[in-house]
This record gives C-alpha cells, structure tokens and sequence, in this order.
C-alpha cells in the first residue's frame, strides 16, 4: 500500500502542487500586503483623505462596502500581471531551450 501511494505521489506530482500552493499563498499576503499598504495610500491618499477614510476597504455607501472591491480588484490585476511576467519568461526558457 505504502508503494501505490508513494507511486500516486509521483505519478500525480502532488509534491510540485503542494508547493505550488504554498509559494502561491505567500505571493498572495506580498500582493496584498504591497497593494494595502504601499500603492494604495500612495495612489489614492488624496482621494482617500477627502473621503474621510485610511483605508480604501473603508469606502462604502449605504452600506455597501465597495472599497473591498477595488482593493480586490487592484489585487486581483497586481497579482495576474504576475502571473504572466512569469509565464512570459518561462514559455521564452522553452522556446529557446527547444533550439
């Protein structure tokens, strides 16, 4: 039984998933933490200041708590670019290692 499963771990690559999700994890927090705590207050400072709020989750209307929204979105777009920086260089390691 020990064999089967140390063969599914090969065979499925969990160790490479494993720390694909670990690394992507901690690139979430730096993400978030760089969109929180440094673009945000030096993008939005003014805009933030004349709405009275520290913190652009802190934006809301109604009761609607739109700020979380944008501060997702500018995540979300920080975080993609990333992503194809990354594939970028690796899909040209390939190509040219296939030369």
């Amino acid at each position: 039984m020990f064999k089967e499963f140390m063969a599914f771990l090969k065979e499925y690559g969990v160790l490479a998933l494993a720390v694909a999700v670990i690394i992507g994890g901690k690139l979430n927090l730096l993400v978030t933490s760089l969109v929180n705590d440094l673009l945000t207050p030096l993008l939005f400072q003014p805009a933030l200041e004349a709405a009275g709020v520290k913190n652009i989750a802190e934006l809301s209307y109604n009761g609607i708590l739109y700020g979380k929204v944008i501060a997702a979105l500018i995540d979300f777009l920080v975080v993609a670019f990333l992503v194809f920086l990354i594939a970028k260089k690796v899909m040209k390691e390939q190509t040219v290692a296939k030369k």
